[in-house]
């Protein structure tokens, strides 16, 4: 097991000595570079003449309230309450005074204490007027964090959702369009209970392409999806709902406030720290290092074995004949990946894993033990999946050690079982939870073949 330290480090390791700890330092250096008191103070609002009230969800959400805690006016009065995954709350620095209220709830599968954390938030905002500002912090898992269920609707209805939305390879936008009609706070609607108060929405950003309508199923942000289309995702996944739940969705009973709604008026949105931040972050002190590197995209999706395979191809283009770049380089890539669970014979133990560790068992399949590259993915929140670890490594060696085991990577991917993989190999990359999360981080150090 690899233990990564997010610390400031003196000296980045040698990548040709020590690519493991090169690697991990450039994970570090991305994490780093999305901590909230990184990126929010330039976009905090000055106080209003009236209340201000602070909200939010997601797993950075307790480290962005201790943000505007440090930044605001010590004079200027401060309310309000966030949520957060359980076991994600950063030490308090010493000193600073508590008057952001955190509760913690269960993610990637709502909890009742997620959901007493919605209807309080919901309460919070009641009754404001137009001289109140409503600072909303939105960070990834606000989504299972901030849950109120539809009418209709139970909370073990929206875990059982969850779960199937969870496990059937759909990708984020499918499933937060689902979400947000099935909830009565997400998809723009906690905007509308903020009225005629001005909402500022602070975001950071762990969905391809940044769509803050997206983040966190957006709940103070308009949604241009509609029922029709929740309903299809649902009918394509066989998800089952209650007979009255569907027909709401079927007469639009359940749509979200759409963009030019006027509870929208004088909102403004800001996405603080963005995956492309923390590749560009990386890839500096790559070259400080004086190896070359290139970021391939911070949007890359589908199936986390593929994309693991399309790696392993362009490394082994590049180890073999330097095209397309020359060696030594980092390749770096995020994005959001998926994990479809293939089903599990009778009496088999589930599978543990998440999409980094999935990423990892394709890559190293494909990669085939080339010479000369290594790799890491990881979560940047630092939990892969449901997990310990935020993700794993893997080296030239990684399946002749394996096979030393008697570890299969193929037995390991038709269970979805990267963790007890990696475990095995001491390969896990474990550094707790980070307190921010701009979503997948992968990157590929390539020496060349005679490495």
């Amino acid at each position: 097991m690899t233990t990564t330290t997010l610390s400031e480090t003196s000296a980045l390791p040698d990548p040709h000595r020590q690519p493991r700890e090169f690697l991990n330092a450039l994970f570090a250096t991305a994490v780093r570079s999305a901590l909230p008191l990184h990126a929010i103070a330039e976009h905090l609002p000055a106080p209003p003449r009236g209340r201000t009230v602070v909200i939010g969800a997601g797993k950075a959400g307790a480290s962005m309230a201790q943000a505007v805690e440090a930044l605001w006016p010590a004079d200027a009065a401060l309310t309000g309450l966030v949520v957060t995954r359980y076991d994600h709350v950063p030490a308090r620095p010493a000193g600073l005074a508590e008057r952001i209220e955190v509760v913690e709830a269960s993610h990637p599968v709502p909890d009742a204490a997620g959901m007493r954390a919605a209807e309080r938030i919901l309460a919070l905002v009641q009754g404001l007027t137009a001289d109140d500002l409503v600072l909303c912090l939105i960070s990834g898992g606000g989504s299972s964090l901030l849950t109120l269920p539809a009418d209709g609707l139970t909370l073990e209805d929206k875990q059982r959702i969850n779960r199937q939305l969870l496990e059937s390879g759909a990708d984020i936008a499918e499933m937060n369009c689902v979400r947000k009609h099935l909830s009565r706070i997400k998809g723009g609607r906690l905007a509308a209970a903020c009225a005629p108060a001005r909402v500022v929405t602070l975001t950071i950003s762990d969905v391809p392409g940044d769509d803050p309508a997206t983040i966190a199923s957006g709940p103070t942000v308009a949604d241009a999806g509609n029922c029709a289309q929740a309903l299809a995702i649902i009918d394509r996944l066989g998800i089952a709902l209650p007979d009255s739940v569907r027909a709401a969705l079927q007469s639009g009973a359940l749509e979200t406030p759409k963009p030019g709604d006027t509870c929208f008026d004088g909102h403004t949105l800001a996405v603080i720290s963005a995956p492309q931040q923390a590749l560009e972050a990386a890839a500096a002190q790559a070259r400080a290092a004086g190896i070359d590197a290139w970021v391939l995209s911070d949007e890359i999706e589908g199936e986390s074995r593929e994309v693991g395979c399309v790696h392993a191809a362009l490394a082994r283009a590049v180890a073999r004949r330097g095209q397309p770049f020359k060696t030594p380089c980092v390749l770096l890539s995020g994005g959001e990946t998926t994990v479809t669970v293939r089903p599990r014979l009778p009496g088999a133990a589930r599978g543990r894993g998440g999409r980094a560790g999935e990423f990892c068992l394709g890559l190293a399949q494909a990669l085939q033990g080339q010479a000369g590259v290594w790799a890491l993915a990881a979560d940047t929140d630092g939990i892969d999946g449901v997990e310990n670890n935020a993700g794993a490594l893997v080296a030239p060696d990684t399946l002749a050690r394996a096979r030393g085991l008697a570890l299969s990577v193929q037995d390991h991917l038709d269970r979805n079982d990267a963790w007890s993989y990696f475990d095995g190999l001491g390969d896990l990359v474990v550094t707790g939870p980070t307190f921010t999360n701009v979503n997948d981080f992968r990157a590929l150090l390539i020496l060349g073949s005679d490495a």
